[in-house]
């Protein structure tokens, strides 16, 4: 795992919480902001992958 595989994966979890928080609390900049900030970590995840895909092929004899 890597650095941006977790970081994306840490954003995620931030995001969800601020949306959970954001519908509780009727407060829509935070439930929007959780939105984006899961589409971020997802994203940055999603480059983590690719890397350690290419990695591993790398790696291979």
């Amino acid at each position: 795992m890597n650095k941006d595989q977790i970081k994306g994966r840490v954003d995620q979890a931030k995001g969800k919480v601020k949306d959970a928080a954001g519908d509780l609390t009727g407060d829509k900049s935070l439930d929007v902001e959780g939105k984006i900030d899961q589409a971020k970590g997802k994203a940055q995840a999603e480059v983590g992958d690719i890397k350690e895909k290419a990695k591993r092929k790398a790696d291979k004899p």
